[in-house]
């Protein structure tokens, strides 16, 4: 029967300097994520969770920002209740959700007088250019959520709470655009370069590895060995600047790997 490693459960980010921080991992995923799950208390069912699909935007703190009606269920929740909460996933976490980045941002959401959504809106549009159809509506309004507090889930064993002031100090990953293109290249085209990098750090029984997530300061591998799946991270040599900086760095860690440098 098939299984996963324990994971080891972290309730503080670990701070290491190999990694970005939680704060950085959820931003980066806030910018990268095209929807997200918004979660409203039920004014038909006092005090139950109601659950909607929402398109968000952010404001230059990371706030989510929503363009909905009063006609929709969680506009009404909202003004009754203004707290709410969003959850979001990687891009492509579907196949293995449960080894998926995935984020849980909590806050209060407030409507936005029209007299002062003109950046929000730049915003949100610039995201979504479709909204701009139905922006203008009467029905339609900018929404804020103030950001309260976040809880992150890197995937197996890495997780912890983020505060909103480090979640809105946090920069984007430099590499946070192209990754899922990295990604995809690496598992087609260099299965076999993941392997070597693998066994040479210990892991020499891994029948498959996938790369699944990447940042400016290295990057994780998902490992098959018989019927039991585990993870690792490995660390750049040097921190990455830009996607260019990716091709360079992997092949000189997978010739140091081979014992060719």
């Amino acid at each position: 029967m098939s299984q996963h490693a324990n994971p080891r459960t972290n309730d503080t980010d670990p701070a290491d300097p190999s990694e970005p921080t939680y704060a950085e991992r959820a931003r980066t995923l806030m910018h990268l994520a095209p929807v997200a799950t918004l979660c409203t208390t039920s004014q038909k069912h006092p005090d139950w969770p109601f659950g909607s699909i929402v398109t968000y935007g952010l404001d230059n703190k990371g706030n989510p920002t929503f363009l909905i009606s009063t006609m929709a269920m969680h506009t009404k929740n909202i003004l009754a209740d203004p707290r709410a909460s969003v959850f979001v996933m990687q891009p492509g976490g579907e196949h293995d959700p449960l080894g998926a980045a995935r984020l849980t941002v909590m806050g209060k959401v407030t409507k936005v007088p029209k007299d002062r959504d003109a950046d929000i809106r730049m915003q949100y549009l610039a995201r979504h250019p479709k909204a701009s159809y139905w922006a203008d509506f009467a029905d339609f309004s900018f929404y804020l959520m103030d950001t309260i507090d976040l809880y992150y889930v890197g995937g197996f064993g890495s997780m912890g709470w983020v505060s909103a002031e480090e979640y809105a100090e946090a920069k984007i990953d430099p590499l946070a655009d192209a990754g899922p293109e990295i990604i995809d290249h690496v598992n087609a085209d260099h299965k076999d370069s993941l392997i070597i990098l693998a066994c040479a750090n210990g892991q020499t029984e891994a029948d498959e590895v996938t790369l699944t997530a990447i940042d400016r300061l290295g990057f994780h591998l998902r490992l098959r060995i018989k019927d039991r799946y585990t993870g690792m991270r490995l660390a750049f040599p040097q921190e990455l600047t830009s996607p260019e900086d990716a091709r360079p760095a992997f092949v000189h860690m997978v010739k140091q790997a081979r014992g060719t440098t």
